[in-house]
């Protein structure tokens, strides 16, 4: 099949991806000299991607700033939006229940994406913005997540993680195993002292992206957490979603996932 390129499409994706992987606003004679093109090049792309609502503009630095219309757009699919719908009450529940913050997770690309979270309902939790990427080396999540998918699958991250940082690739495969043996992952969060992530995938969900659930327990709290106990009441909040995520037979082999709601509201 032959290749048609489309330059103008070219240049938006290519700015809107620089954009994605900054916190900070990045002005247009940086986002022309990051992307290998002239300002004239991106001067309409720029204007256009703002007035769609894709971009922001600061009026004073005139810096560019992505918006939150990908991420709207991502939950805008009825397989995610249906997926969350269907974990908030039992994640609301756990969150009571343990004390702890919550949240659900799952794959896009290479990276972990948080779609939904409970907060804590005491003084004190771990809480990370829904919307926020990880590497999936680098969180338990990531190893839960790929521990559950298709053999291809993680064939393919492996191979791919292996050309990159074979050392890490390696010892990544070995979690991943050890998750998969276990069922579920229980470590200290590698980026925080006084964390420690308990993880359980989301399964049977057929026509829905394959989830984590994970529990960021904040270890250092008064009174002393049970770890024990939250283990037990993630596992089956995870087991309780899924249920929900299965095909129905009476129902034609629908789900049991509630109607969508509009997540934009």
């Amino acid at each position: 099949m032959p290749s048609y390129a489309v330059p103008a499409l070219d240049k938006g994706l290519d700015i809107l991806e620089l954009l994605a992987d900054r916190n900070d606003g990045v002005s247009q004679a940086q986002i022309a000299s990051e992307t290998g093109r002239s300002v004239g090049e991106i001067f309409r792309v720029l204007q256009t991607l703002e007035r769609r609502g894709y971009l922001v503009r600061d009026p004073a630095s005139g810096l560019y700033t992505v918006s939150l219309m990908m991420f709207g757009l991502a939950h805008r699919h009825p397989p995610l939006r249906g997926l969350v719908q269907a974990a908030l009450g039992p994640m609301r529940r756990l969150s009571t229940a343990s004390g702890q913050t919550c949240n659900l997770s799952v794959l896009d690309a290479r990276r972990v994406l948080v779609i939904a979270q409970v907060e804590s309902p005491g003084p004190f939790g771990f809480a990370v913005r829904v919307g926020a990427e990880f590497p999936v080396e680098s969180t338990a999540t990531g190893a839960v997540l790929l521990a559950s998918a298709d053999v291809e699958l993680q064939r393919a991250y492996l191979v791919d993680l292996a050309a990159r940082e074979p050392g890490v690739a390696d010892r990544f495969a070995e979690e991943v195993a050890h998750v998969a043996a276990a069922g579920y992952a229980r470590e200290s969060g590698r980026q925080l002292v006084g964390i420690l992530d308990i993880v359980f995938p989301i399964t049977g969900t057929d026509g829905f992206p394959a989830a984590a659930l994970t529990v960021p327990c904040a270890t250092t709290t008064d009174p002393v957490v049970d770890l024990d106990q939250i283990v037990e009441l993630t596992r089956g909040t995870a087991a309780e979603i899924s249920e929900m995520l299965r095909p129905d037979p009476e129902a034609g082999g629908s789900s049991r996932a509630p109607a969508p709601i509009d997540l934009s509201s």
